[in-house]
Parts: C-alpha cells; structure tokens; sequence
C-alpha cells in the first residue's frame, strides 16, 4: 500500500507567534519551528498500517527550506522517503492554494491512501484533508480516532458530539486523525541516523504541474487586513470576605456581565 503522510512545520506553541509587517503573513523565523502535533499521529497511523499491511510511506510537506527540519523527524520516524514542495511562489498561500499546491504533488507521487492530521496549531482551518479529497476526486474519511484497511476497503471510528460514526469508503481515499488515535512513538538513535540517508525530493512550482495564477499570497481567497498584538493582561481584583465575600464576589460578575 502507497501511503502518503501530509505534514506541516509550525511554530512552536510554547513561544510567542507573530505576524510580519510587511505582509501579515506567519513570521516563521520569529519561533523554533516544529512538526505539527496531530502530523506526528499521522505519521504513526501510516506507519502503524504499513506495519500491519506492508507497503510505502512517503511523506509530503510544503514550506521553506527550513521545513526539511520537519521532514526529518518524520523519516526518523521511521518513513521510506519525503517530498518538500519548496518555492518562493507558494509563500502566502491560503488553504485553497495550499490544496491545490498538494493535491497537484499527490497526482505526482501517487498514492492509495493520504492521511494527514485533522487540523494545524498555527492555521486552525481544519479542511485541507476535504479539499484535498475533493481536488482529488476521493473519499473522505475525517476526524478518524481508528482507521482499518481490509484490502481494497477502508472504515474509520469517526469522532463527533455524541461519541462516533462509522464511515466506509473504497481506496484510494483521504484520511485525517485526531490525537486519540495512536501514541506517536519518539525516533530512535538508528532511526535518526538512517534518516539522513533517505531520499527527500524537492519541487519547484513548475515541476510539480502547480498552476502559479492559484497559489501564493497574491492569489489567496483571504487576507489578513490588519492585526495588533494582544493587550497585556490586567492585574486582577482581589475580593477580601469581611462577611460579605459572596455579595462583592456576586456584585463583581454583575459588573461583567457575567451573571
């Protein structure tokens, strides 16, 4: 089985994120980049199925040459090999040209099943994977907390308010997992090392069959039109009960609206 593993570098959520001034954009050299957390759990589901069903894992990533730190970890991981789409036409992209720019690089690869977390920690849309079925003309099967391939036949326990739907499709398909799905598991020494010797391809815009007019900054849906930082936060109200402590503490949310 062809699997390909959808990954994205973030920044790391433990420090401050930014915007640029010149273009509102992500400013991705103000933090550590990472490996988007619910990707790790992609990763380990498509190694788990190759594991359990044999195959290939490929794993495709868009982004600036820094994202190669990302592609790593996942190799280490324990993925055959990666693909970087890297160009200076794809900065800016929104979800709709991120979509197209992957789904362009997936008919290139080839695939039988694609699988990617269920949203990242910087952009939070949540619909590149139905974008991509949709661009590529497959199944969708989405928020999946289990995912089981029986030859040609795919079903997932998908996640909802009141616990779960199954839902049942035909290869090939598009698959995106939330983190109650597996536990991703941490590279090891060998696996660190044997990544550095794995192929990694890179694509440029043309070579990849990407249409220019459709991705980048210039040709996104939406726009950021302008941003502040937050305030800083306020020193809080301490309430003394002096026998009253429940009035003031009641009087104060009225004040706020709260109650």
């Amino acid at each position: 089985m062809n699997i390909v593993v959808c990954v994205k570098q973030v920044p790391d959520t433990a420090t401050e994120r930014k915007l640029r001034s010149d273009d509102k954009t992500l400013d991705r050299d103000a933090a550590d980049g990472v490996i988007n957390e619910l990707c790790e759990y992609a990763v380990e589901e498509a190694l788990l199925l190759k594991e359990a069903h044999g195959g290939e894992v490929t794993v495709l990533t868009m982004g600036p040459d820094k994202a190669s730190d990302t592609i790593r970890k996942a190799l280490a991981m324990g993925a055959d090999k990666a693909v970087h789409l890297v160009d200076d036409a794809l900065h800016g992209s929104d979800a709709l040209g991120t979509s197209h720019a992957m789904a362009q690089a997936l008919k290139k690869i080839g695939f039988d099943l694609v699988i990617l977390g269920s949203e990242s920690t910087d952009a939070r849309t949540g619909v590149l994977a139905a974008m991509l079925a949709e661009r590529l003309g497959v199944p969708q099967l989405t928020f999946a907390k289990k995912v089981e391939v029986d030859g040609s036949s795919i079903a997932v326990q998908r996640v909802t308010d009141y616990g779960y739907d199954k839902v049942e499709a035909t290869l090939p398909a598009v698959v995106s997992v939330v983190e109650k799905i597996n536990e991703p598991r941490y590279p090891s020494f060998k696996g660190i090392m044997a990544a550095k010797k794995k192929p990694v391809e890179k694509l440029g815009v043309a070579d990849a069959g990407i249409d220019a007019s459709q991705v980048g900054l210039a040709n996104s849906w939406s726009e950021v039109v302008d941003f502040a930082a937050a305030p800083p936060r306020a020193a809080g109200t301490i309430v003394k009960d002096e026998g009253d402590g429940g009035v003031k503490a009641a009087e104060f949310l009225a004040s706020k609206k709260f109650v």
